[in-house]
């Protein structure tokens, strides 16, 4: 409805038409002030953004003025746009291979950033030359197959509403209106990156550097918003948190500089004040120019020793100044990451713009304006007496010019152009040799619907290598598939640029090969001394510990906690800490996980070897001992307590200082089984051996009483029964356990968190007390009775020297338990290993020092008439 009401508002007065004449009488519109036209037998329409006038907004009371070239603005980079569509219709017509003995012509008209002015020159370019009569061909036939434009979104969605009625082929070189009811059949194409690219690669960048604080400053329109939308949710995703998100006044040519100015100084407090160091700015092709008041809007000098930032600009915004900003300081911008359109300078360009000059350009009507407005000088006007400022020669030098004003080479909206002239040449000229439409193109179209309808066909099924080498082809949205340069904008104090391309994003390739980056190659902001710049709401969390989202704030500002016990972080701002497998074991700093270490007690190390000492001593005294009993067997103090007993005992006792070897060295499956069942049985034949010669000692006294029952009990009988039923109990026991669930070697990664500890699973610990309690139970009732019989005659009472064995042996055995279960891997290992060898070392000692002492060191006192003797002294 809007577009309507400036249509007719603007067109309706200058249309005056008689129905009985066959020839309009026509009235028409202001007359452009600008325009550029070459004839040609095809015509291709341009809608360029060459400057606006600083007047006064349309009221749709009465008919508008005439504007006044005094109130004209010129962007003098916007110029090269307009040479890049001349210079490939020169390069065509050329050509040989592409239309031949046909001619391409061009209409190139200014929007003025104007939807007003845009509407009158589209419709002017589908009316007569001049005159503005839609609907109506009057006297000369109008040859348009296209229109290039424009460079805005919003530009180009008023050229797109008109051109869609007619089915007129509108391919946009820069940012594409957003409109949602978009279809394939729709008359436009986009010769910029598609935008998923461009997020694509800002996340890539961001990701890259760690920068996951930014600021987002958006153009304040459809457009603007969409990029807000979409990026929040993907930025969100990737880790990426926003410090603000702004708008961007759009760009106007009307004087509403004050507001401007308001929201600016806002904008700029809003940056400054930040903590992030990184601002993407996705905008118009003039944003930039917008920016460049940033210095200046504050109540302090903020031109010299600004703070600055890192900016991330996207492909639309160009490096542009107004002309009043001539001399005005781009620093700030230093140092700044662009997305451009990827540029392949076409040969010859760099020649053409450099002898282009005011006098060799007929029919160019844009020329002389920029070039006063650009060199800052007047052209004579033979009509006024004095020519105020500098006088213009025509000669002077393009590549003089500020780059902010004017580039030699090609730049990404040129180059859009370039291809744009080149895809609708290819159009035509694969419409016009095709078989169907061969005969309708020998003189001139007849036909422009036809002709328009088809031209749509050719234009999405083109692909082509420009003469620049780059591939042009369309998708089915009407998108090309190019990529986009990543460049570092180097900005000197004389206020040159330098552009060095640092990367590039390429939708061809992998994924995982799409973005590129040199960050060797970047410089950066002197504010930052060259080192790369950080962006984040807080430092990195450091390996070895994890991040804590503070309560109220974005999820990119967190705290750093230490990571728990067995946990690690190997990586910075990692979410969680993650647990080391069964294998490893956190550092110190718990940031990396370390293998385990294999533990058992081994003979290689000073535990099992002293332990091995330890054994072998034993077992060696105990032979001696045994040697020195059977060399002496028939001496009075060896037959005094049944002598085979002793025998067995001592032999015993040799067996558990060896059985000791079976817990030292790597558990295999043969030592698992006998450990423990040797152990148990050996030792149980060994206390049942001290239980049968302190039953034997008791009962051979009691018997000699008169009248005593118990002579029938004593004898060698007795004892062997006593030995043999205790001990099969007890095989009995360790059958039955190897049986239901044997011991087995097992890997235990758990006990001790830096070892791996090779060991004997029990298989069932419960038969591993059993065998315990059962020695317990023969080693006390030992004990008792030895206390009982600890008065009897001296010289035969070995019952007191059993009694303290017994102790001795109850009092390792008990303390077994709790060291047992509080020790750990290699050490459980040790601390049963010394209970054998104590409690066998205590039976030793106390049982057989004594009788060792009488054989070696008192032989008089080892004899019969002796040991009578000294029972007749005691009694």
């Amino acid at each position: 409805m809007v577009v309507l009401v400036i249509l007719l508002l603007e067109l309706y007065p200058y249309m005056v038409c008689q129905a009985h004449i066959a020839k309009c009488r026509l009235q028409g519109p202001h007359r452009p002030l600008h325009m550029y036209h070459q004839p040609g037998d095809f015509i291709i329409g341009g809608i360029v953004s060459h400057g606006g006038f600083l007047s006064t907004s349309a009221t749709f009371m009465e008919e508008p003025p005439p504007v006044l070239p005094e109130e004209l603005v010129v962007v003098p980079k916007a110029y090269q746009h307009i040479l890049a569509l001349a210079f490939a219709v020169k390069d065509i017509n050329r050509c040989s291979h592409i239309l031949p003995n046909i001619t391409l012509g061009f209409h190139i008209y200014d929007s003025y950033a104007n939807a007003r002015k845009t509407y009158l020159a589209t419709l002017i370019l589908l009316s007569k030359l001049e005159k503005c009569v839609p609907n109506y061909v009057c006297d000369i036939e109008n040859n348009l197959t296209g229109v290039i434009g424009g460079l805005d979104s919003e530009i180009s969605f008023y050229v797109a509403t008109i051109l869609d009625i007619y089915k007129i082929p509108q391919l946009i070189y820069g940012s594409a209106p957003v409109m949602n009811d978009k279809t394939p059949g729709l008359s436009f194409y986009q010769l910029t990156p598609q935008e998923d690219l461009q997020y694509q690669g800002i996340i890539s960048l961001l990701l890259h550097f760690k920068w996951t604080w930014i600021g987002v400053i958006a153009v304040d329109n459809d457009n603007g918003e969409r990029f807000v939308h979409t990026v929040v949710q993907l930025f969100s995703q990737n880790g990426i948190c926003f410090a603000f998100i702004e708008r961007l006044p759009n760009f106007s040519f009307i004087p509403e500089i004050n507001d401007m100015l308001q929201q600016g100084a806002k904008l700029r407090d809003k940056i400054m004040s930040s903590k992030a160091n990184v601002v993407v700015n996705y905008g118009e092709s003039y944003s930039m120019a917008i920016l460049k008041w940033l210095p200046y809007l504050s109540e302090h000098d903020m031109t010299n020793n600004v703070k600055s930032k890192v900016w991330i600009t996207t492909s639309h915004i160009e490096f542009t100044s107004f002309v009043y900003q001539r001399n005005w300081d781009s620093g700030l911008f230093n140092g700044a990451i662009a997305f451009e359109i990827h540029v392949s300078d076409p040969p010859g360009f760099h020649q053409y713009v450099e002898h282009r000059n005011p006098s060799n350009t007929d029919g160019d009507g844009f020329i002389r304006d920029f070039w006063q407005q650009a060199f800052d000088c007047v052209f004579p006007n033979i009509t006024a007496d004095q020519v105020e400022g500098n006088i213009c020669t025509g000669e002077e030098k393009l590549d003089n010019l500020p780059r902010s004003f004017f580039e030699m080479s090609m730049t990404g909206h040129s180059y859009t152009i370039y291809s744009a002239v080149y895809a609708m040449a290819h159009a035509l000229h694969a419409m016009s040799t095709s078989r169907h439409r061969g005969k309708a193109y020998g003189g001139r179209v007849k036909n422009q619907n036809q002709l328009f309808w088809q031209l749509h066909h050719f234009l999405r099924s083109i692909s082509f290598n420009n003469t620049a080498g780059d591939v042009v082809s369309f998708n089915k949205n009407g998108e090309v598939a190019s990529s986009l340069d990543i460049i570092n904008w180097i900005i000197f104090s004389n206020q040159s640029l330098h552009r060095v391309r640092v990367g590039r994003i390429d939708p061809v390739v992998p994924s995982d090969q799409a973005f590129t980056i040199d960050k060797d190659a970047i410089t950066w902001h002197r504010w930052f001394n060259q080192a790369c710049p950080l962006s984040a709401c807080t430092e990195s969390c450091q390996p070895g510990s994890s991040k804590k989202v503070k309560e109220g704030k974005p999820f990119c500002c967190y705290d750093c906690i230490l990571c728990p016990e067995g946990k690690i972080s190997n990586q910075e701002d990692m979410n969680d800490c993650t647990k080391c497998s069964d294998e490893n074991y956190p550092s110190k700093e718990r940031d990396v996980c370390i293998p385990k270490g294999i533990s058992f007690l081994s003979y290689e190390e000073p535990l099992g070897i002293s332990l091995a000492i330890f054994a072998f001593s034993f077992a060696f005294i105990t032979a001696l001992v045994l040697g020195t009993f059977l060399k002496n067997h028939k001496t009075p103090i060896v037959k005094a307590n049944n002598q085979n007993i002793t025998y067995s005992l001592l032999v015993t006792l040799l067996l558990c200082f060896l059985c000791a070897l079976l817990f030292i060295g790597q558990p295999g499956k043969m030592t698992c089984l006998l450990q423990q069942a040797a152990f148990g049985t050996i030792f149980s034949v060994a206390v049942s051996c001290v239980l049968a010669k302190t039953v034997t000692v008791t009962l051979a006294f009691t018997a000699t009483k008169p009248g005593s029952r118990m002579r029938m009990w004593v004898g060698r009988r007795l004892a062997s029964s006593i030995v043999i039923s205790c001990s099969l109990i007890q095989a009995g026991i360790c059958t039955l356990w190897l049986a239901i669930s044997p011991p087995f070697p097992d890997v235990d990664k758990h006990s001790v968190p830096e070892e791996i500890i090779l060991e004997c699973n029990m298989g069932t610990v419960v038969m591993f007390y059993c065998v315990l309690s059962y020695m317990g139970l023969l080693a006390i009732i030992s004990f008792a009775v030895a206390f009982l019989a600890r008065k009897l005659p001296d010289i035969f009472n070995e019952a007191k020297f059993i009694t303290f064995s017994m102790l001795v042996f109850c009092s390792v055995w008990l303390s077994f338990v709790p060291s047992y279960l509080s020790t750990k891997g290699k050490y459980t290992v040790a601390v049963e290993i010394f209970s054998i060898l104590a409690s066998s070392a205590g039976l030793l000692g106390c049982i057989f020092s004594p009788k060792c002492y009488i054989i070696l060191l008192r032989p008089e006192l080892n004899n019969r008439e002796q040991i009578i003797s000294i029972n007749k002294m005691k009694n």
